[in-house]
């Protein structure tokens, strides 16, 4: 992109105050991972991809379903059958070229997620299963990856960040047991459509703000909307020292 244009699409970033061409030049060189490309994922590429942002690893191993389109907003009637992950590169190259995309269209066992997560920036966890989240959870642990967190179902939704660069932080891990029942999911208990769109959405915010070091990120701190009364609320975590993966014993 010539410098003009550049100027041009990145121009509201570049009036922001302590955001400017430092922030957007950050933005260009980060490296993030998306583990899921439903409902949370879908608006969150969108954003990030039209923030700027250098490259997006995108992982799904599922491909498009006509019950997908009620909320996943990456994909048309078109894509029903295609690869969730090619439907979304066509999507976001259409939006910015100049974003580069990686595609993971499989499950990744934990050496493939260790591997996948060491050479980004941030992950997000957009995936519906506790399997998933907890493997994605121990590798950032791991690979000490900042892990933006975000769930939603019927009508609530909820976000978090763990980081484990911050030894205080606590990690998923520690919000739920292994042990514990099973993640719901929207097949069976249904969610309304644009709930999706605002927990993936702030889920891209949380990841600017990680990247460009601008404001606080939600670290340590649980944010939970209810879209029937419109209220939200903000929860303090702590570090379990038990914990099973970032714990004093792990």
């Amino acid at each position: 992109m010539d410098t003009d244009n550049h100027s041009l699409r990145y121009s509201r970033h570049l009036a922001l105050p302590d955001f400017g061409a430092a922030g957007q030049e950050k933005l260009a060189h980060a490296r993030v991972l998306i583990v899921g490309l439903g409902g949370l994922g879908s608006p969150a590429a969108l954003y990030l991809a039209a923030a700027g942002i250098g490259t997006l690893v995108l992982n799904d191993f599922d491909r498009v379903d006509l019950s997908n389109l009620q909320r996943q907003i990456l994909y048309a009637n078109a894509d029903i059958g295609t690869a969730k992950t090619m439907a979304a590169a066509g999507t976001l190259n259409a939006l910015n070229p100049d974003c580069r995309l990686e595609l993971l269209d499989r499950r990744l066992d934990a050496t493939e997620l260790q591997a996948a997560i060491k050479n980004v920036n941030v992950v997000l966890d957009g995936s519906d299963n506790f399997g998933t989240r907890f493997a994605v959870n121990a590798a950032c642990v791991g690979a000490r990856k900042p892990l933006i967190s975000g769930a939603a179902i019927r009508y609530q939704g909820q976000l978090t960040v763990f980081d484990a660069r911050n030894s205080s932080s606590p990690c998923y891990a520690c919000l739920y047991p292994e042990s514990g029942e099973a993640l719901e999911n929207c097949r069976s208990n249904g969610i309304l459509a644009p709930l999706a769109g605002v927990i993936g959405s702030l889920m891209a915010v949380e990841a600017i703000k990680l990247i460009t070091g601008i404001g606080q990120p939600l670290m340590g701190r649980l944010w939970r909307l209810d879209a029937v009364t419109s209220e939200s609320s903000i929860s303090q975590l702590q570090r379990d020292p038990a914990c099973p993966v970032c714990g004093v014993h792990s």
